[in-house]
């Protein structure tokens, strides 16, 4: 039976200093959590990795304080599966909040995500399979391809020659093989936003491949004439256009725009997810869902969050995971998403994927290597070596 020997974690920071229409992210930092066992491959005990996703902060103290002492002091046979070959990531994730009381869905849920992702980092290798396929197995479904559908999430606001600096941007994505971008607005005028749109739709050729995102910035009339001004332009979707837990605002744009709308990002639970479905008023077939595993308890809450949508009437084509990063291509490649985001060159060095990822018109495809391969990220090397130091 495989057992836990430790759980380790350390917060890295965020590198760059852009903002968006609330945050400005240059201190901001990310818990990066190793889980190791007691399985030896190479004369090296296997180590699972997880983060807790980009756009929040590191969780240090309810990892160590809280969530890490109760998944060691945890009986062995509680924490795997049925034949004890791996790692239940429910069960670690049940201890892990054990007396934590209901609600309250802030920093205490990615501060479980990084750890309960580690787990499913953990398993793929102890089964020596990208993590794509071990999570696609861990819900019977059949990848024929893990290509993903991905766009570039960039265009912050920059304090020097802010337009200029946003369409050299975009080229550099199309560059790097990216046909469909996300772009900030609300932190300008409407004008300059508008100008800033245009821009960005006629580097993509179309507006179909831009996407604005307002990082819950406005009220309901902002918002309303947002979606005037943007009405002629057939954007991608406008995202997060107030409040996340703005239910009411969602539903009345809802009946607004055709433009399709995306939120999701910033809910932290199944309850959350199901209270949108509920009240936010989203369109099957028309709107996207954004939650993120890394900021949501992992992906065990993520896979019910799954299951409320679809049971709903929505489908999984509908669901782009916000953050840009690794773990978050391999959720989407296994459990057949309709794509997920990708920060190429922007929050190192968690943000983009590996170079041993595939570049194809608009799609990526993940490494084999085993695991989230986190180890084939060269911006990230230094951390997990600074990491396994604990170890």
């Amino acid at each position: 039976m495989i057992r836990i020997t430790g759980i380790h974690e350390i917060s890295v920071p965020l590198e760059g200093n852009i903002t968006n229409a609330v945050v400005n992210f240059s201190a901001h930092d990310v818990s990066l959590v190793a889980v190791t066992c007691d399985v030896f491959r190479g004369g090296k005990p296997l180590v699972g990795f997880g983060f807790n996703s980009i756009g929040r902060f590191a969780q240090p103290s309810i990892l160590r304080d809280r969530m890490i002492p109760r998944v060691l002091a945890a009986k062995p046979d509680t924490l795997v599966t049925g034949d004890g070959n791996s790692l239940d990531p429910a069960a670690v994730a049940a201890t892990a909040m054990k007396d934590e009381k209901p609600g309250g869905h802030g920093d205490r849920a990615g501060a479980l995500a990084a750890l309960e992702l580690a787990v499913w980092d953990l398993n793929a290798k102890l089964s020596d399979v990208p993590a794509w396929r071990t999570i696609a197995d861990a819900v019977s479904r059949q990848v024929e391809q893990p290509s993903v559908v991905t766009y570039a999430a960039g265009g912050y606001y920059y304090e020097e020659d802010s337009l200029g600096r946003l369409e050299n941007e975009l080229r550099g994505y199309r560059e790097l093989g990216f046909e469909a971008y996300k772009i900030k607005i609300g932190g300008a005028s409407l004008e300059s936003d508008m100008a800033r749109i245009d821009a960005a739709v006629a580097l993509a050729g179309s507006g179909s491949r831009v996407s604005v995102d307002a990082n819950g910035r406005f009220d309901l009339q902002t918002a309303r004439d947002y979606l005037k001004a943007m009405s002629d332009r057939q954007l991608r979707w406008f995202e997060e256009p107030g409040d996340p837990l703005d239910f009411q605002l969602m539903a009345q744009l809802a009946e607004d725009t055709r433009i399709p709308l995306a939120t999701g990002e910033n809910l932290f639970s199944v309850q959350d997810a199901r209270n949108l479905v509920r009240y936010g008023g989203l369109r099957p077939g028309r709107d996207i869902f954004q939650m993120d595993a890394g900021l949501s308890y992992g992906l065990t809450e993520y896979l019910k969050m799954l299951e409320v949508l679809e049971s709903a009437g929505f489908d999984r084509a509908q669901c782009f995971p916000h953050g840009g990063h690794l773990i978050n291509l391999h959720i989407a490649a296994g459990l057949g998403l309709g794509g997920c985001e990708a920060y190429p060159g922007v929050f190192n060095p968690f943000g983009g994927f590996s170079s041993a990822c595939t570049f194809d018109y608009g799609r990526v495809t993940p490494s084999e290597a085993p695991g989230f391969g986190l180890e084939q990220k060269a911006e990230l090397i230094p951390h997990l070596k600074r990491l396994e130091e604990k170890f």
